[in-house]
């Protein structure tokens, strides 16, 4: 396979998102429909939390995820989910087309490396538009949380600096677990049910893990936490923020180096699996 010993990968991104954005600005109307409806679905989930929390205080008792903590929880999921959505998901979605095609043929003969070159071609950029109305929501959460008589709820720039670097952390998690089941492609052809399982998988982190640690959800909070971390995604992040168990328990912390070791391992672990299944790929010209 030809190698480019310093290949300029973030030029090559900035080409593949404007060529994208040029894309998508040639049907402009497809466009706009496109960001109305996914903003309207979020209004609709927006909606109803707020009934469930017209009817409650917390998401479970003694949690702390109150109605101000769970918007919090809430704009953090949208703002990771848009990301994945808008720079990741399209191309998952296309890689078992790619091998149907023979299109993977022409990525492993670029001077780039595969992984990159399948991950970042195509920007839906329409899904951003999901990732604006969660800072809003974020705003707006901060806000109502910093006018509370109670003292201990505060932001420093370091919890906003681990916020931020745990939501990149989020978007790597669910990359790496999509990639994986993407690359399962090679070796079971058109795994469409395989990758629609990522959704099944990754409902699980859209909730405080708080309401898995009791009864039969604690099987669901040890396979979704230690072995498939999902359920770090959302909740390391929002819980950084939002604070629900002011002041802070020692599990919290421990929780925070989990998140970040299960990372790293996620990354390592999906390139891994990556480069088996090229080593198991034929061409589609053989």
């Amino acid at each position: 396979m030809p190698s480019n010993n310093n290949p300029n990968y973030l030029g090559v991104f900035l080409t593949f998102a404007r060529n994208s954005l040029i894309r998508d600005m040639t049907f402009r109307s497809n466009f706009w429909l496109d960001c109305v409806s996914s903003v309207a679905w979020l209004l609709m989930n927006l909606g109803f939390y707020l009934i469930v929390f017209f009817h409650v205080r917390t998401i479970g008792v003694s949690t702390g995820w109150g109605k101000d903590e769970f918007y919090v929880f809430l704009a953090t999921t949208w703002l990771i989910n848009s990301i994945v959505q808008a720079f990741m998901m399209p191309n998952a979605q296309e890689f078992s087309e790619l091998i149907r095609t023979g299109g993977l043929d022409f990525a492993l003969l670029k001077p780039i490396d595969t992984q990159f070159l399948i991950s970042f071609r195509k920007v839906e950029w329409s899904s951003l538009s999901n990732f604006f109305l969660g800072l809003l929501i974020l705003g707006y959460a901060i806000v109502r949380l910093s006018q509370r008589v109670d003292p201990v709820w505060s932001i420093g720039p370091v919890v906003l600096l681990l916020y931020i670097a745990f939501v990149v952390c989020g978007v790597i998690l669910l990359y790496s677990l999509m990639i994986c089941l993407a690359a399962t492609s090679i070796w079971l052809g058109r795994n469409q049910s395989l990758y629609d399982f990522w959704f099944y998988i990754t409902n699980f982190s859209r909730y405080p893990m708080e309401i898995y640690q009791s009864g039969w959800g604690i099987p669901l909070w040890y396979a979704f936490t230690f072995i498939v971390p999902v359920l770090v995604v959302v909740n390391v992040p929002a819980r950084l923020l939002a604070q629900p168990l002011a002041p802070r328990q020692a599990w919290e912390w421990w929780l925070v180096l989990f998140g970040f070791f299960a990372t790293v391992a996620s990354l390592f672990i999906s390139r891994w699996i990556f480069q088996r299944a090229l080593k198991s790929y034929s061409s589609a010209s053989s």
